[in-house]
């Protein structure tokens, strides 16, 4: 690896193999798990990053699926009318950007689904579908991208959500033509985008500097039509089945299967590819995909995606260009390659350079989601329940945003927003979350947060920390702050913060022990923890990422 200046350009001076110190260690996990734990700090120290990352790329997740199955049976055990919902997603969510191993896999998991998006707000969706999806992103997270292309065009729920389930063949009688959701969404949202783009992400431009279409309606409209003939598993399909008659138990949860009558057999032509007219033909759904697939906007394209929800919202074109290289091709011949991407785009240098990570313009603002489970794993919170029960977090008095359930396909936020009347935006910086920030959410998330860490969260305050590590350093108030440093801001906090937060926290009296008086200096201490905890996690410099 190379390392690069704070202006972008390239040194020769290799990266280290292993992180100098634990801030330079907090500092690469997060931005690959949900957030540092005292154990992962040590681990990556001992190990190094590559030896660690190879760990991450092969550590597989658990089953949201499988614990689905297991809570509604945990369930019926007291009401035999119950049934899941939701909230038994959000819970195995919460559990395992908690508590995983495969934290890697868990943040590809929620990256992908905010690309590839379904929504349990669509009162389609359903949840044990959902939770099938989730899992079908975790188990093509680090495989082939056109794997991943397929199963998700393939997922019943994707089917429901982008309406080309049960998706039938035009009709001239009748005027009906191929519904075309899925087939402009699988271009303008997953794929090859709207423009033209060169192999750094920068637009190509036609001769009078304008912005070139990557396609058109009429691709749209011929690639609707391979999308036709799709519709519920069944294992004996018939006409019926076809429009969800007789619904298998595990139509919901399986790939959508191929019924000939209902598929176009009119010839199509999109992106430059002519599959021409014919007897049906499931080969058809491989030539499209194909053709998707080996678009040169692909590479340059995704990776641009995945940099943002991973690293820095503003990447330069060369770590595009050098991360879309490696999707091309992954040293091997083989595109797609979603583990050498991944692999890539975190270990690359300007994602690991520390100077690069003190310039202006540089990171990303923090998914509420993410500084949620970043303070459940920080400070070891853990679940009453065993069960993790956090239920939506969508309201703007909350966190304004739940796994899984973003308002529409264009996801939380657009990948190219750029806030108006701020700073990022007279600089024309792209600062995506920011879509979902008002007065409203600041103050829902500094209220949700207080809550969180003073008394827990979740139905019961189910989910809560005890504070353990930040009690015992309770009596040194910088020593505290030093914790905070490492654990929240990678060792990047400003002299200015850390000195409010020592005065605040020494604010809180710690009276001289005494016979009668342990309780009371117990509550102090923890008092002192959640505070430095609280005033860190509300601080502007938490919220941006670096």
């Amino acid at each position: 690896m190379l390392s690069v200046f704070s202006d972008g350009r390239e040194s020769t001076t290799p990266l280290a193999e292993r992180p100098e110190d634990a801030a330079t260690a907090a500092r690469f996990l997060t931005q690959v798990t949900f957030g540092p734990t005292d154990n992962d700090i040590k681990t990556v120290m001992a190990q190094g990053y590559e030896t660690y990352l190879n760990g991450q790329l092969n550590a597989q997740s658990p089953s949201h699926l499988a614990y689905m199955d297991n809570r509604l049976a945990q369930m019926k055990l007291t009401n035999a009318s119950a049934s899941l919902s939701a909230n038994q997603f959000y819970e195995s969510y919460w559990l395992y950007s908690a508590t995983s191993q495969a934290q890697l896999r868990e943040r590809m998991k929620l990256a992908l689904s905010e690309i590839f998006v379904i929504s349990l707000v669509d009162s389609v969706i359903d949840a044990r579908g959902a939770a099938s999806y989730y899992d079908m992103l975790g188990d093509n997270a680090f495989g082939n991208y056109r794997t991943l292309l397929q199963q998700v065009a393939l997922h019943p729920q994707m089917g429901r959500y982008l309406t080309h389930m049960a998706n039938q063949k035009e009709d001239a009688a009748s005027g009906r033509k191929p519904d075309e959701n899925f087939a402009r969404e699988v271009l303008q949202l997953m794929s090859i985008g709207t423009y033209e783009l060169n192999s750094d992400g920068t637009l190509k431009r036609d001769g009078s500097g304008a912005a070139i279409p990557t396609y058109t309606a009429d691709d749209v409209s011929n690639l609707a039509k391979v999308f036709t003939g799709y519709s519920w598993y069944h294992p004996n399909p018939t006409n019926s089945t076809f429009f969800g008659g007789s619904r298998d138990p595990d139509a919901y949860v399986r790939p959508m299967i191929f019924y000939a009558n209902y598929h176009s057999v009119s010839g199509k032509t999109f992106l430059g590819t002519t599959i021409p007219a014919g007897a049906a033909s499931n080969d058809d759904l491989k030539t499209a995909l194909d053709a998707i697939f080996n678009h040169p906007n692909v590479p340059p394209f995704m990776c641009q995606r995945l940099i943002q929800r991973l690293i820095t919202s503003n990447p330069t074109p060369a770590y595009v260009g050098r991360c879309a290289a490696v999707f091309a091709n992954n040293g091997s011949g083989v595109r797609g390659d979603l583990k050498a991407v991944v692999r890539a785009i975190v270990l690359d240098p300007e994602a690991r350079s520390p100077a690069l990570a003190a310039t202006p313009g540089y990171g990303k603002l923090r998914e509420p989601v993410i500084r949620l489970s970043n303070w459940m794993r920080a400070f070891g919170a853990t679940s009453i329940s065993g069960n993790y029960l956090i239920t939506s977090t969508s309201a703007n008095t909350s966190l304004g945003q739940s796994p899984l359930s973003s308002p529409s396909v264009f996801n939380f936020y657009r990948p190219g927003y750029v806030p108006p009347n701020t700073r990022a935006g007279d600089q024309n910086l792209t600062v995506p979350e920011f879509q979902i920030v008002d007065e409203v959410t600041v103050a829902g998330y500094a209220n949700t947060m207080q809550t969180a860490i003073g008394t827990g969260i979740g139905s019961g305050s189910d989910v809560r920390s005890a504070y353990v590590r930040e009690i015992e350093m309770a009596d040194d108030a910088n020593e505290l702050v030093d914790r905070m440093n490492l654990m929240l801001l990678s060792g990047q906090m400003s002299p200015t913060l850390r000195s409010r937060i020592v005065e605040s926290v020494n604010s809180v009296a710690i009276p001289a022990p005494t016979a009668s008086n342990a309780t009371t200096i117990a509550t102090a201490k923890l008092n002192r923890a959640k505070l430095a905890v609280y005033m860190t996690m509300v601080s502007p410099e938490y919220l941006v990422q670096r």
